[in-house]
Parts: C-alpha cells; sequence; structure tokens
C-alpha cells in the first residue's frame, strides 16, 4: 500500500475520532459496503498506518493530577550510553511520552504523578538517578488547552488527489 485514497482517509479520520466503531458503522460513515471496508482497515493496519487501538483514559479521573514536563540533559551523547538511557526511561511507567530534542537538553518527557510531593520523590529517587544523566529541568501543565493524538490528514487529502489527477493524465 504505496498511496492512500479518500477512502483510507475517511477509514482513519474516522477510526481516529472513535477506534470503538465497528465496522458496519464505519462502513455507512465512509460509504462503503461491509467487506471491501474490512479489507482496507486490515491493509492499513497491515502496512503500518494504524498501529493499534486503545482507550483514552483521563489521567485526573484515576487520580494522576501532575503533568511534568521533564528535559533529562545526557552526561555524555555516545551511543551505547544514550542506548542504556533510553532502555531505562522505557520502564518507567510514569514516563507517558519521550523525544530525542535538539537544542538544549537530550531528553524531553512527559511524567505523571499523583501530586507534587510524589513527583518530586520521584524525580530525585529514580529521574536523576538513571543512567548517564547529567540534570535534569522540570515545568508542570497549569491547564491543559489541547490533548489528544487525532493526526491532521488534510496534507494527504491534497496529496490524494494530485495522485489521482495525474493518474488520468
Amino acid at each position: 500500500m504505496e498511496t492512500l485514497d479518500n477512502f483510507d482517509l475517511a477509514i482513519l479520520n474516522e477510526l481516529q475520532s472513535d477506534g470503538r466503531l465497528t465496522n458496519a458503522e464505519l462502513a455507512q460513515r465512509v460509504g462503503l459496503s461491509a467487506a471491501p471496508c474490512w479489507r482496507r482497515v486490515r491493509a492499513l493496519e497491515e502496512a503500518g498506518f494504524i498501529l493499534g487501538y486503545r482507550a483514552e483514559i483521563d489521567r485526573h479521573k484515576i487520580g494522576l493530577g501532575v503533568l511534568a514536563f521533564v528535559r533529562l540533559d545526557a552526561a555524555q551523547n555516545s551511543g551505547h550510553l544514550l542506548k542504556a538511557l533510553e532502555e531505562a526511561i522505557r520502564t518507567l511507567p510514569e514516563v507517558i511520552s519521550c523525544h530525542y530534542i535538539s537544542g538544549t537538553g537530550t531528553f524531553e518527557l512527559q511524567v505523571v504523578s499523583r501530586d507534587l510531593n510524589t513527583f518530586s520523590q520521584f524525580a530525585r529517587d529514580v529521574l536523576i538517578n538513571l543512567p548517564n544523566v547529567k540534570d535534569l529541568h522540570t515545568s508542570f501543565s497549569l491547564g491543559e488547552v489541547k490533548a489528544g493524538s487525532v493526526l491532521p490528514l488534510s496534507h494527504l487529502r491534497a496529496q490524494s488527489s494530485h495522485t489521482a489527477k495525474s493518474r488520468r493524465t
């Protein structure tokens, strides 16, 4: 599967909005019958466009009121030392996101915690003691303006239209 057509884009858009749609509901929303819709979903999964399905949980309702952004500075940026740090970060359930960043710092983490005291202890006992960590800098979320992981697809729709037009000529 090299290119996505309008049906594929519609399927991706609908599943991002509601991953619990039945195939029949999805097919109706995108204008396909059930069997071709199911085949397209399977093809999108097999091609790696759809990585999985999961429930989005309200962190506040489960007692995780603190969201911290932590910039970790590595002591050394050599391959095996960074790999060890990456592997250690992956094991921490409190770290919900980690990015290797440019500019100041090496990694940017999103860390959830019950409260400031719990986060403080986690930072002092765990984060600063990870292998190859030189320093850490923390900022706290004061409120979420926009959260979620729905990706924009409009650039693909324009690309799909352009590809379809060039095939006709």
